[in-house]
């Protein structure tokens, strides 16, 4: 009996195995699977990415509803229940895709991978650390796909010109940040000189001296630290001023970025007399002879008229 037992266990597994390895290279399965998951040209994946948007921003809506103490009061079980039904769903969602990505690797490794990986891995992480289910709130990254959906790729190109500029800029960023840093450190410090020997001082030492400097740079102004001698006013009302200055910086060296990667995107076009760069491509007078400018098209009739 337990011969015939162990012998029909075996049978079982072994058809388990075919069925699965079936399953696995079916590449007429993989390859339905990933015009509708990957892609968004045919109705079925277009359908399937909306409603895929909709579990996203519904399953956000549920985490912020659980972090408030009256809802979670309220309708805890149900909000449990939605946030288990959500993450079941984007988990069986992120397998299919490595089952029908052309490379499970390189898609697992990719931005949208992480983030797909990301969005799910809170859920089963808070059975042993509670408050990281709150990390959820990733899958709002996952909305980016909504370009890809409704064929938004003219947003998708401004992005590229906002990171090239940003990755251009990243040094004179980063040597200003220095900068900065070395400045609320100065300032700080000499506010601490300033203010440290006055009885009931809220600059009670050069850290907590350097976190006033930092805010009051960046133009924040909490107020919980505030200087009470004459110079320390007259220095705090300087830093004020500064912070105007220092704010602009930034702003200036990423805006003179994208500039220049907006032009370069686009073709120079130069004046046919002068031979002056057209900073206006449709202008229609040259700004520096004044003379008209011909397009090339228009030429090219003139000559086959003649």
């Amino acid at each position: 009996m337990s011969k015939q037992t162990s012998e029909k266990k075996t049978g079982y597994f072994a058809q388990l195995r075919h069925r699965f390895r079936k399953f696995r290279y079916n590449e007429r399965l993989k390859q339905r699977l990933y015009e509708i998951i990957f892609e968004s040209d045919t109705p079925a994946g277009k359908f399937f990415d909306i409603v895929l948007m909709c579990f996203i921003v519904l399953s956000i809506f549920f985490i912020f509803a659980e972090s408030s103490v009256e809802l979670n009061a309220l309708v805890a079980p149900y909000l449990r229940f939605f946030e288990y039904l959500f993450t079941l769903f984007f988990t069986v969602e992120y397998l299919l895709r490595l089952y029908c990505a052309p490379n499970a690797k390189d898609y697992a490794w990719s931005f949208f991978g992480i983030v797909d990986l990301l969005s799910i891995l809170p859920v089963y992480i808070s059975w042993i650390f509670g408050p990281v289910r709150y990390f959820m709130v990733i899958r709002t990254f996952r909305l980016i796909r909504v370009f890809r959906v409704f064929k938004l790729f003219s947003f998708l190109e401004e992005g590229e010109i906002l990171i090239h500029s940003l990755k251009e800029s990243a040094r004179k960023i980063i040597v200003f940040f220095l900068f900065v840093v070395i400045l609320v450190i100065s300032l700080g410090t000499l506010m601490y000189m300033v203010e440290g020997t006055v009885p009931g001082t809220a600059f009670t030492d050069i850290p907590n001296s350097i976190y006033w400097a930092i805010v009051t740079l960046t133009t924040v102004g909490y107020g919980d630290i505030t200087p009470v001698t004459s110079t320390g006013r007259f220095l705090s009302a300087l830093v004020m001023l500064l912070g105007y200055t220092v704010i602009a910086v930034p702003t200036g060296i990423v805006s003179a970025s994208m500039i220049s990667e907006s032009r370069k995107s686009k073709p120079e076009v130069r004046c046919n007399h002068c031979g002056k760069v057209i900073t206006q491509p449709k202008a229609h007078y040259c700004p520096h002879c004044g003379l008209v400018v011909s397009n090339e098209s228009e030429v090219e009739q003139r000559l086959n008229k003649d």
